[in-house]
């Protein structure tokens, strides 16, 4: 695969792992909601269930940023290792 093509593909990966982060950002809120709403409610079952759950979506989201994080490095670094970054030549231009 030629560097332009991956570099492509990395671009797409980035903004499907911010998707993931956005994802898992809107459920924390989610389980934090009924988490609140439950203290007015009392449920035993949903306060033994709920911390649970909220730790592991908690979790998943530090994961997940992480790795967006990682990967953007990655990224950049791939970019400056395969002068990506520099200006191409218009495409009449053969200089």
């Amino acid at each position: 695969m030629k560097p332009r093509e991956k570099l492509t593909m990395m671009d797409k990966i980035i903004r499907e792992l911010e998707d993931v982060v956005n994802s898992q950002t809107s459920l924390l809120k989610k389980v934090a909601q009924l988490e609140a709403e439950n203290i007015n409610l009392g449920d035993k079952f949903l306060e033994g269930k709920l911390p649970d759950m909220h730790e592991h979506v908690d979790a998943t989201l530090t994961e997940a940023s992480a790795l967006l994080n990682d990967y953007r490095q990655i990224h950049a670094d791939f970019i400056i290792d395969n002068k990506l970054d520099e200006v191409l030549p218009e495409d009449g231009d053969k200089s």
